[in-house]
């Protein structure tokens, strides 16, 4: 519980730890958010780290002269879309042995299953969509790597999908997010992109529900 609590603590607060981080680390900081996005977006096992709310966060701290905008966007499409290629790799890899591994803290099994019913009604735009909806972003690749998706049309979408999810944010964060009220409840802003990510996915188990 406590290091949940730590983790909780950590996303709530992201502009003052990502400025701290700045403060002591300098340049260092790019490969730092680098790691962290290119992870949750490469491994099946990591999609709890943050993702929506980090790249609002850089762009508002980039926007105070913290970082560079230009570089974060560059390199931050570049680890998102790495991250998606890695993970469809390892989906070929793997295969469909993965869907029985048991449910554990790090792997969710029902959400894995669910982004394949989405894969399969959607095809390639899952791998746009998804890059909204937390946990389906971090499978989704991994399952059109178990469904041997073609590479080079996996190739296509991911590139769309890594673009308009890492360049949204980040210039939402850069325009909006040292606003007075933005600052001000901060804390409030990122749960709420929090639950906005999250809603589709509601709306969807709600609909399985009631079929």
């Amino acid at each position: 519980m406590e290091y949940l609590a730590a983790f909780i603590d950590i996303v709530l607060h992201l502009d003052t730890y990502l400025v701290v981080l700045v403060q002591q680390y300098g340049v260092w900081i790019y490969a730092i958010l680098f790691a962290i996005i290119f992870s949750e977006t490469g491994f099946v096992v990591t999609p709890f780290l943050p993702g929506d709310s980090l790249l609002f966060v850089a762009g508002a701290v980039a926007a105070v002269g913290g970082m560079n905008i230009v570089i974060l966007l560059a390199l931050l499409v570049v680890a998102a879309a790495s991250g998606n290629m890695l993970n469809y790799h390892i989906g070929r890899y793997i295969g469909p042995r993965v869907f029985k591994w048991e449910n554990s803290l790090f792997f969710n099994t029902a959400a894995l299953q669910k982004t394949e019913a989405f894969y399969e009604k959607h095809g390639g735009k899952t791998l746009v969509i998804s890059r909204f909806l937390p946990l389906f972003r971090t499978f989704a690749p991994f399952v059109a790597g178990v469904g041997k998706m073609d590479y080079l049309r996996f190739c296509l979408f991911n590139l769309i999908g890594a673009g308009l999810w890492v360049i949204s944010l980040l210039l939402a964060g850069y325009f909006f997010g040292n606003l007075p009220w933005v600052k001000q409840n901060l804390s409030f802003v990122i749960v709420g992109i929090v639950v906005v990510s999250l809603l589709p996915a509601f709306v969807g188990w709600l609909r399985h529900r009631k079929e």
